[in-house]
C-alpha cells in the first residue's frame, strides 16, 4: 500500500477483520501467566512470525519439551479445546517480557480472542495490532465463563460481538466490554496502525500542502 504523502511505499499489513466469532473456549485459569510462559525464550530460534506455534505453551504442553511429547492433562491438547479460538484466563495475562513472538504463537496456533480480568499492557496492544481481540471482564464472569467452558466441552458455545461489544456465554448470559476505538477500529476493519493512518491520507496530503506553504525550510 501506498501513501500520497511519502517518498516511497508504506508497507502496510492487512489483517484478518474481527467482527464476530463463534468458538469453545480454552480455560487457562492461572494469574499472572507471562509471555515466557506463553513463548519461552528457546523457542524463539526464528527470524520470521512462522513456526511458533509449536512452542506456545511448551513447558506446560508437553512433558517431554524436546521430544514433543503432549501432556494430556494440559487443556490445549484436549478435544475440543485443541481448535479453540478463543482462550480464558486469569488477571495480568501477557506480563513480563514485551516479546511480540508471544502474540504471534497465539495467533499461527488460531487465537483470536483473549479473556482474562487484565493484561499485561504491552502485550494488550500487540494483541490489537496483530488482530487477536482481548477482552477484560471482571473476574467473576471470567470464571463463570470457565466452568461453562470445562462443564460444556464441545457444546460451550461463546459468541464474541466486537461491533456491539458484547460476549455472550453458553448460558445465554451477556457481557458488555470496553475498547478504545482506534483499537476497535483496527479490528474491525483488518487493518494494522498503519493502515489506520493510510486512511486519513488525503488530509494528511492536503495538511503537507498547506504546511509547505508555511514552512518553506522544512520541506529542503
Amino acid at each position: 500500500m501506498y501513501g500520497s504523502w511519502g517518498k516511497g511505499p508504506v508497507m502496510t499489513l492487512t489483517m484478518q477483520k474481527f467482527t464476530t466469532l463463534s468458538s469453545v473456549a480454552a480455560p487457562i485459569m492461572r494469574v499472572n501467566i507471562d509471555t515466557d510462559a506463553i513463548i519461552p525464550s528457546r523457542e524463539m530460534k526464528g527470524v520470521t512470525k512462522d513456526g511458533l506455534s509449536v512452542g506456545m505453551f511448551a513447558n506446560w504442553r508437553y512433558t517431554d519439551v524436546d521430544a514433543r511429547v503432549e501432556n494430556p492433562d494440559f487443556i490445549l491438547n484436549k478435544a475440543p479445546f485443541r481448535d479453540a479460538e478463543i482462550l480464558l484466563s486469569g488477571e495480568n495475562f501477557g506480563c513480563g517480557s514485551s516479546r511480540e513472538h508471544a502474540v504471534w504463537a497465539l495467533k499461527e496456533w488460531g487465537i483470536r480472542c483473549v479473556i482474562a480480568p487484565s493484561f499485561g499492557t504491552i502485550f494488550f496492544g500487540n494483541c490489537v495490532r496483530n488482530g487477536i481481540l482481548p477482552v477484560a471482564l471482571p473476574e467473576t464472569v471470567v470464571k463463570a465463563f470457565a466452568e461453562s467452558a470445562e462443564a460444556g466441552a464441545q457444546t460451550a458455545i461463546f459468541v464474541i460481538d466486537l461491533p456491539s461489544q458484547m460476549v455472550t456465554g453458553p448460558t445465554g448470559d451477556s457481557h458488555d466490554f470496553d475498547i478504545a476505538p482506534a483499537d476497535k477500529e483496527m479490528l474491525v476493519e483488518g487493518l494494522d496502525p498503519i493502515g489506520l493512518t493510510l486512511k486519513r491520507d488525503d488530509e494528511i496530503l492536503a495538511f503537507r500542502k498547506t504546511d509547505e506553504v508555511k514552512r518553506p525550510w522544512v520541506y529542503l
